[in-house]
């Protein structure tokens, strides 16, 4: 087949994941596959399935393409003719969870390319790993069938070369990840490995990347950014010798190719075609003009996106905000409107007037977050401050007239509404203001003041800047807001002390500490806990007091016009006069439960207060708690409320018990027309401010961050596809060269997911008989629900070296690949029929299929680890892996931890660590030491104490997974001289973050907003580099694929080692006492 070149459409840009072979170039774009003459020209889409498809490789013959796609649900390795056709699925593997082109971690299943013979495709899969940082080499044939390992771990991007006895390939895939220039642990070199031999050797040996070999000739390619942007290069396996062949210094190569005579690949979105004959690089123009419908403008349907909802004075309309708009819904009947309605901007929190005059609200409208203001009708706009950063939060003052607003910055601010003025009113030099608030009279605030230990309430005058402290350093507080007569100041403060003991050990935590306080901070302000005392009160004057009520209630009803909102919406409060002494000793606490407070207030004497998800009320007259069984918002004024239930949300009036929404207000108005370019527009820039203002170096570690917002802007109009947003936001950020850098996908097409059933073992096709060998099954806990292996079952005991003969009645025979039969299965109780080896005594059995085998493929790791450290040692050495640092990695320490303290020492295994956050926790534990022993009557032996505490030499494995908290881990264990670490450098990435704000779509970027730096002040550390074992020992793929650990081995003599001369502390109860008196 010969494709015409034309010069007709538009030339298209961001094409991605290209091949090229003889006449033909295969990319991807926008999701799709699409085919192209190799001297470019109108390119041709060969798939339209709504799963992205990408990965396209050309057979060496020319007349088949292999790629990955989703058609089934699963990213699976699927082929067509060169001309098109049906695709046919060669693949059935275990449904991820993270499988999605704008992942970090990659889709699963890429097809990275064929074998020479053209029989098999090769493939990288993560269904057989417990680490998202791994995958396996594997090829399956043309024809399907059961997938063959190619034997080496952990690999990534390969080629073989013609005659199929070499494979070049890279052992660590990262391509994924956003972070550029860099040079950590997982900077990887290019390895030739010898099939005959099983032997690998680097071509390649430095700091940086150098990645995606492509075998042509006698000449291996690659892509390194030793020049610190990704160019092509060339080895020759004949004379050794390094040849850099492109330079650019813009963007990055990204996925180059290589066919029998070329390669291919992306620069700055465009494909680039370079001829080693010749040695002509060139740019290829190609056109597409197809309509590109995940680009087309849509209507979302935005109901169940609703938040920050902002109740009017009088409960007449709703103002909320759902994808970048303010939407304004009727408290009970009536229009909903879109008050913004717009694709190129973030409008969000608005807030209504307490006059209910209008709103307030944040928008990037003008290319920066600021407040605007705009009537109720959303008219009449008006831009309140101009600034650059990022605006958290804000609140009116009960008179309409002035604003108080944080920002990013970390100052709190007060703007005067009239005439535009505004002043700091506090700049923190720990945090952002998070909490604050009104008094009644407009005059007064208090808000949190940010600590480095303790967080502290604050009270200040606007008119003469006074301030006053009103809580103790001593204690957590925050969550402050005055009553609604602004007599009394309610706060949250962690001053409950009543420790969890643990199971462990002898140690405690504090989880639960917070309680409410009430502080009657006017003069005449009683405590609200004050003791009564009953007195006898006469009737005389009341009739009188009657009349002159009814009087002047009258008079009131003549002066009050039907459109006058004041009274209504607006009271005029006088001031308090406020007494800030001795106010620790003033206040009362609440009689509720310690826990987490937030969203309090005081309304006609009663306590309004959220603890989790519903709101409560306190009356401290009765001393009563009231379960609202209802979120609320509050409108200004407190004469309503918005409430939330499961029925969704309705306009009430302040409840005193508990509300049932039973006439929800009607939300399904709330839809847009969503413009994806001008959207995916506003995305980007927001991403690029969002770094700006959060990163934590001010410098953007030296990059010219408005430099490089041009240079990835003008590939934005280019996008036809979310997930290519999410690529270019991500090439963006990876300019900063640091971890935790991420773009996250938003909302973007994607196919439903079909779980596979899996029975946490591992088959091959019997040729003999027809039938599936189970070869190997995979060691699990089966009182454990999570770790249940499904063929170790009592009553299906199937053992390794049985077969599987049919699935619900059909016969396997003529089935290519067992997991064809399983498709949909996971979680769904499934008949099998099998038997042993003789297959002459058949028998059925039920099984549920799992969804996930990971936990098992760790469980069994880690079962052979542990094994094999005891049999080497004769049982005196422990062995402890930790796959994260978070709750489940410290699951996993304590489990094997405190059974293992009678061992004489410790191998502690970090390697494959994705982090988190509990290193510190861990590390203080291998710190202890023993103070002395304790024993108790008829005990043989004394026990250490602190209890808990591991007498014995340690030593720590680590290697290019060892990531974050990983990274850490390691460098504690280090400064402290704890013991030997032993492996490979760590990842390096311990820039941290502290979660993702979510764009209009859902999308996000990770913004790294935190950073070590040594005690002994020589710098930042680890962020790039990684943590240096002492002895460093590298893992061969092959021997580790064959069941061999150099790096455990070597743990495993060196622990042996140092236990010969470990001065171990002798637990030998000495003679008792003899306290007998003297004869």
């Amino acid at each position: 087949m010969a494709l015409q070149e034309t010069s007709t459409g538009q030339e298209a840009r961001l094409m991605r994941f290209p091949h090229i072979q003889g006449s033909h170039i295969v990319f991807g774009y926008a999701g799709d596959i699409y085919i192209v003459n190799a001297n470019g020209g109108m390119a041709r889409r060969l798939t339209t399935h709504i799963g992205y498809e990408l990965f396209p490789r050309i057979s060496p013959d020319g007349q088949t393409i292999a790629f990955t796609a989703q058609y089934d649900g699963n990213s699976e390795v699927y082929t067509m003719p060169i001309a098109g056709g049906a695709p046919k699925r060669l693949t059935y593997t275990a449904t991820l969870g993270r499988d999605d082109v704008g992942d970090r971690m990659g889709p699963n299943n890429i097809v990275i390319g064929w074998t020479p013979d053209g029989k098999n495709i090769i493939y990288r899969t993560r269904s057989y790993t417990f680490n998202d940082f791994t995958g396996q080499l594997m090829t399956i044939s043309v024809d399907g069938g059961m997938p063959e390992h190619i034997p080496l771990e952990n690999s990534g991007f390969c080629s073989f070369n013609s005659d199929g006895t070499r494979l070049a390939y890279n052992y660590i895939f990262r391509e994924f990840r956003t972070w550029k220039r860099y040079e950590g642990g997982m900077a990887d070199d290019i390895r030739v490995y010898d099939t005959k031999s099983g032997q690998s050797h680097r071509i390649t040996d430095n700091r940086h990347q150098d990645i995606i070999p492509m075998w042509i000739g006698d000449d291996i390619y690659y892509i390194s950014d030793r020049d610190d942007y990704m160019n092509l290069y060339r080895y020759n396996t004949n004379n050794k010798e390094t040849t850099q062949l492109t330079h650019f210094k813009e963007y990055d190569i990204k996925f180059p190719a290589a066919g029998s005579d070329a390669l291919v690949y992306e620069n700055g979105g465009f494909i680039y075609k370079y001829t080693p004959a010749t040695g002509k690089n060139e740019k290829l123009t190609i056109f597409i003009g197809n309509d590109q419908v995940y680009a087309h403008p849509e209507w979302k349907e935005l109901s169940r996106n609703l938040s920050q909802h902002s109740l009017s004075p009088g409960g007449e309309r709703v103002l909320a905000t759902a994808r970048g708009d303010i939407f304004s819904l009727p408290g009970s009947e009536g229009v909903t409107y879109n008050l913004t309605n717009s694709s190129d901007a973030n409008d969000f929190n608005a807030q209504w007037a307490p006059d209910g005059s209008g709103f307030v609200y944040i928008s990037d409208k003008d290319g920066e977050f600021n407040l605007y203001y705009a009537d109720a009708n959303g008219l009449n706009q008006k831009q309140l401050t101009n600034i650059k950063g990022y605006i958290f939060d804000f609140v009116w003052s009960p008179d309409s007239r002035k604003i108080l607003w944080s920002a990013k910055d970390n100052t709190l601010n007060l703007l005067d509404v009239p005439s535009g003025n505004n002043r700091v009113i506090e700049k923190s030099g720990v945090s952002t203001f998070s909490n604050f608030n009104w008094a009644p009279d407009s005059r007064y605030i208090t808000y949190t003041r940010p600590l480095p230990e303790m967080n502290v309430i604050m009270v200040y005058d606007t008119r003469s800047n006074d301030s006053w402290q009103v809580t103790s350093n001593w204690y957590n507080s925050g969550s402050a807001n005055f009553s609604d007569d602004g007599k009394y100041l309610l706060f949250s403060s962690d001053r409950t002390f009543n420790p969890v003991y643990g199971r462990t050990e002898w140690n405690h935590v504090y989880t639960t500490m917070g309680k409410i306080y009430v502080l009657p901070l006017a003069e005449d302000a009683p405590s609200i806990f004050e003791p009564k005392n009953d007195e006898v009160k006469s009737d005389k004057g009341k009739q009188e007091e009657k009349k002159d009520g009814k009087d002047k209630a009258d008079k009131g009803k003549a002066g009050k016009s039907k459109g006058d909102k004041s009274e209504d919406n607006q009271k005029e409060v006088a001031s308090q006069t406020y007494n800030f002494e001795q106010t620790e000793i003033r206040m009362a606490e609440l009689p509720v439960a310690a826990g987490y407070y937030g969203d309090l207030h005081m309304i006609n004497g009663n306590i309004y207060y959220r603890s989790g998800g519903n709101h409560a009320m306190f009356d401290p007259k009765e001393k009563k708690t009231t379960n609202l069984e209802a979120r609320l918002v509050f409108a200004p004024g407190y004469k309503k409320a918005l409430a939330f239930g499961n029925d969704g949300m309705q306009v009430v009036d302040i409840p005193k018990g508990a509300v049932k929404v039973n006439k929800a207000i009607d939300t399904r108005g709330a839809r847009k027309l969503v413009n994806y370019k001008e959207e995916w527009m506003q995305v980007y820039r927001e991403s690029w401010r969002r770094m700006r203002d959060f990163f934590y170096a001010p410098n953007m570690h030296g990059v010219d961050w408005d430099v490089i917002k041009e240079r990835y802007e003008v590939l934005v109009p280019h996008v036809n596809h979310r997930s290519d947003l999410t690529y270019v936001i991500g090439e963006m950020i990876g300019e900063l060269n640091v971890g935790h850098a991420y773009s996250q996908n938003g909302e973007h097409p994607q196919a439903e997911k079909v779980y596979m059933g899996l029975l946490g073992a591992e088959f091959s096709k019997d040729s003999k008989s027809g039938y599936f060998r189970v070869d190997r099954i995979l060691e699990g806990a089966n009182w454990s629900k999570e770790l249940c292996s499904p063929l170790t079952l009592p009553g299906v005991d199937v053992k390794e070296g049985d077969y599987i003969l049919s699935i619900n009645g059909q016969s396997l025979k003529e089935v290519a690949n067992i997991y064809e039969l399983l498709v949909g299965k996971a979680g769904v109780l499934t008949e099998l029929e099998v038997s042993n080896a003789s297959l002459s005594v058949p028998r059925t059995v039920l099984v549920t299929p799992l969804s996930d085998e990971s936990a098992l493929y760790y469980y069994d790791w880690v079962a052979k680890n542990t094994r094999k450290v005891s049999e080497a040692t004769n049982g005196e050495v422990g062995y402890i892996h930790i796959p994260d640092m978070g709750v489940p990695g410290l699951n996993e320490f304590v489990k094997h931890y405190y059974p293992q303290l009678g061992k004489k020492a410790l191998i502690i295994d970090d390697r494959g660590n994705g982090g988190g956050n509990v290193s510190p926790m861990i590390i203080e534990r291998l710190m202890r030491t023993i103070t002395y022993f304790t024993m108790h009557t008829n005990q043989a032996q004394g026990s250490p104490n602190p209890v808990g505490t591991f007498d014995g030499p340690k030593v720590v494995l680590v290697n290019e997974y060892s990531a974050s908290d990983g990274d850490l881990f390691p460098y504690r264990f280090q400064q402290h001289k704890l013991g030997t670490v032993i492996g490979r450098r760590t990842w390096g990435g311990v820039v941290g973050y502290s979660g993702a704000m979510p764009f209009v779509d859902g999308g996000s970027i990770v913004t790294p907003s935190y950073a070590p730096f040594a005690a002994d002040g020589s710098g930042w550390i680890i962020e790039g580099e990684g943590v240096y074992p002492d002895i460093d020992i590298e893992n061969d793929p092959h021997q580790v694929f064959l069941g061999n650990d150099a790096q455990l081995d070597k743990a495993i003599e060196v622990i042996k080692e140092q236990m010969k001369g470990y001065p171990y502390k002798s637990r030998e109860i000495p003679p008792f006492p003899n306290k007998a008196p003297k004869l």
